[in-house]
């Protein structure tokens, strides 16, 4: 049987395999898009500003120590969800004190008319539906919380890890790229996705770290971008195609 010189490759699976794994690649880099959409939509509006900044990161795991979780979402990411005038008279509220009486006459109804569809609803968001479970976010922003951090790392640690485990799977059938540089590619994205998470609980004690969630971020963005079009280039468009025995239903 006449092998191909480079063994067992990408270019050299039949059509049903190349679909396969270009039809992951096609979910997952969408997926990837979206998820990059969403966090410049929550966390990128944490500072009051589209576009994912330092202040972003430091406000949502440190925190902001002059100012309530509750007025910075209101400024931010929460900011379209009710009318200016509502959003101030919150504001004001929150920053006389969240008296009672005063939730009970007029500051109920506005949470009830704006917030309480998600929050009161959704579980993992906080209840709005009484004083005490808007009191929590509407004392002194402490950032996110040790549960919080606990529940979103362990999802990123386990469901990112497959991502990459898969994507870097498919890359390694790839041909014509340095040893060392292959290796690079596949494990940078589990190096960075320790960091990233890292970076949340560093930042939570000191907001110098914010910088790391960005470095990781960079990083593992451009090795899993390298590996998903050098795979997608070599499955359908590297010039040459080696053909094994019919008898291997993994090749033409």
């Amino acid at each position: 049987m006449k092998k191909h010189p480079h063994g067992f490759n990408l270019a050299s699976l039949n059509l049903t395999i190349r679909s396969l794994f270009t039809g992951y690649l096609l979910v997952i880099g969408i997926g990837l898009a979206v998820a990059g959409g969403q966090i410049l939509l929550t966390h990128g509006m944490a500072d009051g500003k589209f576009g994912l900044s330092i202040d972003d990161i430091v406000y949502s795991y440190y925190g902001d120590r002059e100012s309530s979780k509750l007025e910075n979402k209101l400024h931010g990411s929460m900011q379209d969800k009710a009318p200016r005038v509502v959003r101030q008279a919150i504001i004001k509220w929150v920053r006389e004190g969240a008296d009672e009486q005063q939730w009970q006459e007029s500051i109920q109804e506005k949470f009830a008319q704006n917030c309480i569809k998600c929050h009161g609803v959704i579980p993992g968001l906080p209840d709005f539906n009484t004083l005490a479970g808007v009191l929590p976010v509407a004392h002194i922003d402490q950032g996110a919380s040790i549960s919080s951090l606990t529940r979103v790392s362990h999802i990123h640690l386990f469901g990112i890890a497959f991502i990459f485990f898969f994507v870097g799977l498919i890359f390694s059938l790839t041909v014509g790229i340095n040893s060392w540089l292959k290796t690079l590619m596949i494990t940078m994205p589990f190096a960075f996705l320790m960091i990233d998470v890292m970076s949340w609980w560093l930042t939570k004690i000191h907001p110098s770290f914010a910088w790391l969630t960005i470095i990781a971020g960079v990083g593992y963005t451009i090795a899993s971008a390298y590996m998903w079009i050098t795979s997608i280039i070599q499955m359908w468009w590297y010039p040459y195609k080696g053909k094994y025995s019919n008898e291997n239903p993994w090749f033409n």
